[in-house]
C-alpha cells in the first residue's frame, strides 16, 4: 500500500487470516482509515475447488460464490483485529454470530478479468478483558470493481491459543464421545441433488422429510478436504456448517416449500447463524430445516445444527432464483430461473 491506495499484487502474510495455505488467502492489502475504520483489498479465485465448484447451465454466466465473500469477510475481521486492536498472534478466534446479505447478485457475477474486492469494516463495538481487546463487532461492506455487493455483521471474541486448549480439554472431558458415533462419507448425496459438481463438495448423507414437515439431513464432515479444513483443528469448522447450512435450506426449499426449480438455480442471499457449542468429530451432526414464519413468498428456511440433541448453531436463510444468463442473452428466454427439475424428489419420509 502507498499514499492509502490499497493494492491487489500479492497476498498478505496469511497468517494474518489463519490460513495455512497461501492460495486460501484472498486478501492483499489492508489500511487503517480511522480509530475504529479500516479497508481492505482482496481478489477472489475466478477457479476455486470449492468455490467454483457449482452447476451452471450452457449459457449462463459464472458467479462468486457468496460464502466466497463471507470468507473474505471473516479473513478481513481477523487481519484487522490483529493489526489494529492488537489482538495476539496466537489467538483463537471464536465467532459467535454473523449476519450476511447479498445486496446485489449482479455484482459477484465472473468477468474476464481478476475482480478487485474493497471491504470496507467499522468496529461498533470493542469488548475489553483486564484492559486490553478481547472481542469485537464489526459491520463490513464488500464491493467488487467499485459495485456494492454485500454487508455482513460478524460478532467475535479472541482466547489465547494455550487458554483456549484448555477450554476445549475440559469441555470435551464432559461428553460422551467414545465409541464415535460420526456419519461416515459414503452417505453422501449425489452432487447435482445440491447443485455441485464434485462429490468432495457435499457435506449432506441421507435426507429425510419428518412428520413435522422438516427436513433432517445428516451432515458429512470430510476432515480431507483442502479448502474447508485449511489447517488442522479441534472442532468442526464454521465453512462446513455454512455449507451445511446452504445444501440442507436449498433442499428444504425444494421439499417443504413448493419450488420445482433445479438446485443450482437457488441462490443464498442472505444468512443469519448464531453459533452456540463446538461441534465435536466423534458425534453425527444433523441440520433441521423448516419454512420460516413470514417469508413473505420468497424461500426463507430456519435451521438447526444439532448433535444428538445439543444445539450447535440456529440460521435463518434466504434463498433466491436467480438469472445468471449472459447479457447478451437476457430477453431471448435463455435464463434458467424458470426451469424445473426433472429429476424425482431425493428424500424419503421419516
Amino acid at each position: 500500500m502507498t499514499d492509502g491506495v490499497l493494492s491487489y499484487a500479492r497476498t498478505v502474510d496469511r497468517a494474518l487470516t489463519h490460513r495455512a495455505a497461501v492460495s486460501e488467502c484472498f486478501l492483499t492489502d489492508a489500511l487503517r482509515t480511522g480509530e475504529r475504520t479500516f479497508r481492505v483489498a482482496a481478489q477472489p479465485p475466478r477457479a476455486h475447488l470449492y468455490y467454483s465448484d457449482h452447476v451452471t447451465d450452457a449459457g449462463t454466466a459464472p458467479s462468486y460464490d457468496p460464502l466466497l465473500v463471507l470468507e473474505i469477510f471473516r479473513q478481513s475481521c481477523i487481519l484487522a483485529s490483529h493489526e489494529y486492536l492488537a489482538a495476539p498472534a496466537d489467538s483463537s478466534f471464536v465467532f459467535d454470530r454473523g449476519a450476511l446479505e447479498i445486496l446485489d447478485p449482479e455484482a459477484l457475477r465472473v468477468g474476464e478479468l481478476p475482480a478487485a474486492v474493497t471491504v470496507e469494516g467499522e468496529f461498533t463495538d470493542v469488548r475489553e478483558r483486564a484492559g486490553r481487546p478481547c472481542g469485537a463487532t464489526v459491520e463490513v461492506r464488500a464491493f467488487v470493481d467499485g459495485r456494492a455487493a454485500a454487508t455482513m455483521r460478524l460478532a467475535y471474541r479472541w482466547i489465547p491459543g494455550r487458554t483456549m486448549g484448555q477450554l476445549r480439554t475440559r469441555a470435551r472431558a464432559a461428553l460422551a464421545l467414545d465409541p464415535r458415533r460420526a456419519h461416515p462419507l459414503v452417505n453422501r448425496l449425489e452432487p447435482a441433488e445440491v447443485g455441485r459438481e464434485l462429490s468432495a463438495n457435499v457435506v449432506l448423507g441421507r435426507v429425510t422429510v419428518s412428520s413435522a414437515a422438516e427436513v433432517v439431513a445428516q451432515v458429512v464432515v470430510d476432515r480431507t478436504h483442502p479448502a474447508l479444513f485449511d489447517h488442522p483443528v479441534d472442532h468442526i469448522p464454521g465453512a462446513v456448517m455454512f455449507e451445511a447450512l446452504r445444501q440442507t435450506a436449498t433442499t428444504a426449499a425444494r421439499e417443504l416449500c413448493g419450488l420445482d426449480i433445479a438446485p443450482q438455480h437457488l441462490a443464498l442471499t442472505g444468512c443469519d447463524v448464531t453459533f452456540l457449542k463446538y461441534g465435536e468429530f466423534e458425534l453425527p451432526t444433523d441440520c433441521r430445516a423448516r419454512p420460516a414464519d413470514g417469508a413473505d413468498g420468497q424461500p426463507v428456511l430456519d435451521l438447526v445444527l444439532e448433535q444428538e440433541g445439543d444445539v450447535l448453531a440456529t440460521a435463518r436463510v434466504t434463498l433466491a432464483a436467480r438469472d445468471l444468463a449472459l447479457p447478451e442473452q437476457r430477453g431471448r428466454g435463455t435464463s434458467g430461473v424458470a426451469a424445473t427439475d426433472p429429476r424425482p424428489r431425493l428424500v424419503t419420509a421419516a
